[in-house]
């Protein structure tokens, strides 16, 4: 006899870009909408591109007021006088918050207004963890301990610690965060639940076979110097000393981030021919061009997504021995694990690629059969569900 769904709840997906809310939790939201609940997508200005896909899907997108970056108090203490009024007035059951300052303020927010259930979703520690000095399990190479890294790694902590008080259960990505948060002293490790990374749609996804001929390399990430892109572009020019005509691709957009580099270092690696920058495209056209998908970072990621496609693409993967990074790749199997900021291991790692290109397929074969195993979406959510009783 199947068993009977939970009871329809209102529930609110909180986050800090509309961008980032469809792009990452539209199926989970879909899921629930099957599931019968009706569900509210929170973020800062909602485009009519976004409020048409998510009416199409059965979500009603509510626009908030809340900075993505940046510690503005008196800005950031209106945002969330304002967040509890809308969640107050949506009569919401359930809120799920994820992103810094929706999990921080979400959560207070949420508990202010008496939402009943309130979870949030930490996917990676990020800029005030990273630079290697995120904790016990860090392993993100190299140590950026400067008075400010320090003081926002602290603000950080104490804030974490004060809003996921209120939070029934806390979703982390990799065991790293997991020990992390313990061992600082924010959450306890019975309320902390771990899911692999956002997942992956194997279907969206389909294997290809990587390119023999020219190898090439492709990164996909936010341009911020914490995704290892500088590490990137030096191994390029590198390799290219030897390998001329190997190709060297990098997707993504400027970032307002701290980190985030600035244009004219991108356009200075394209006009000395180290690599080619499309800018902010869609994705999955480029990876039919590649060979072996790259992602020299040490943000303190979760499970970084676009990892998660290339291993459903079946492409082999080269990334660092840092946290969530390091759950996606079996060092020598489907690819290689360096250390972050190391330029010299990340070329070498291109270079056994550029040396065995026929062993890139078997690679890949490799990170189709992990993505199926550890990280189908539909099996992610599932998880996360049946944590939240939805």
């Amino acid at each position: 006899m199947q068993s009977e769904l939970p009871a329809a709840r209102r529930v609110g997906v909180l986050g800090n870009q509309a961008f980032s809310v469809v792009n990452f939790r539209l199926p989970l939201m879909r899921e629930l909408v099957g599931r019968g609940h009706e569900v509210f997508a929170l973020a800062p200005e909602f485009g009519q591109a976004d409020c048409a896909t998510l009416k199409a899907e059965g979500i009603t997108p509510v626009s908030i007021s809340l900075s993505r970056t940046g510690l503005n108090i008196f800005r950031d203490l209106t945002d969330l006088v304002r967040l509890r009024k809308t969640l107050g007035t949506l009569r919401l059951d359930t809120v799920l918050s994820f992103a810094l300052k929706p999990v921080i303020y979400g959560t207070i927010a949420a508990r202010w207004a008496g939402i009943p259930n309130r979870y949030s979703l930490i996917a990676g520690l990020g800029y005030a963890f990273g630079g290697g000095g995120g904790g016990g399990g860090g392993g993100g190479g190299g140590g950026d301990n400067t008075i400010r890294r320090r003081a926002l790694r602290e603000i950080a902590r104490r804030m974490y610690q004060v809003s996921l008080a209120h939070a029934d259960r806390v979703f982390v990505q990799n065991p790293d965060d997991f020990d992390d948060l313990v061992r600082m002293g924010v959450v306890s490790p019975d309320r902390l639940v771990r899911v692999n990374g956002t997942g992956v749609d194997l279907g969206a996804w389909p294997p290809l076979v990587p390119v023999q001929s020219p190898v090439t390399f492709i990164m996909v990430a936010r341009l911020l110097r914490e995704k290892g892109v500088e590490t990137f572009a030096d191994a390029a020019r590198l390799i290219k000393t030897r390998y001329p005509s190997a190709r060297f691709i990098l997707l993504g957009s400027l970032d307002s981030n701290p980190n985030g580099l600035p244009r004219r270092d991108i356009e200075q690696w394209v006009e000395e021919g180290v690599l080619e920058w499309p800018g902010h495209v869609a994705v999955q056209p480029w990876l039919n061009e590649a060979s072996v998908f790259v992602l020299p970072s040490y943000y303190r990621e979760g499970i970084p997504r676009s990892i998660l496609e290339a291993l459903s693409s079946a492409l082999p993967v080269i990334t660092t021995d840092a946290p969530g990074c390091r759950e996606t790749v079996i060092d020598g199997v489907n690819g290689w694990l360096v250390p972050a900021r190391d330029v010299p291991e990340l070329a070498r790692a291109m270079q056994r690629c550029l040396d065995q290109p026929q062993s890139l397929r078997p690679m890949g074969i490799v990170s189709r059969r992990l993505a199926e195993e550890k990280f189908d979406i539909r099996s992610v959510n599932a998880r996360m569900i049946a944590a939240m009783s939805l």
